[in-house]
């Protein structure tokens, strides 16, 4: 099992017919899913393995003919082992439940 989930967000900005390139890269990713959608830019959601993969999608969306940029909005990244815990609950006082 990996070790770590990296949790990113990035804003493509892209030619209006570069929507369709677009949309067949990330559908053939499991990992990717865009978020929100507008004519010549959108927020994709990357959850990757390592930062390595993360770096691969962003190469590819890259390549695509009539994408202008992709920008890293937001990364974390963070030990699987923490994010299998359970959460606590906080009671309105602030004492963990």
């Amino acid at each position: 099992m990996p070790r770590e989930l990296h949790i990113s967000s990035l804003l493509i900005q892209h030619r209006h017919d570069a929507l369709p390139r677009l949309q067949a890269l990330i559908d053939r990713h499991a990992e990717l899913e865009i978020a929100l959608q507008e004519a010549c830019r959108c927020v994709v959601l990357c959850e990757t393995d390592d930062q390595r993969g993360l770096m691969d999608h962003i190469d590819a969306m890259q390549e695509l003919s009539g994408v202008l940029s992709v920008s890293l909005i937001y990364h974390h990244a963070e030990p699987r082992a923490e994010l299998e815990k359970p959460l606590h609950k906080v009671s309105p006082a602030g004492a963990n439940v």
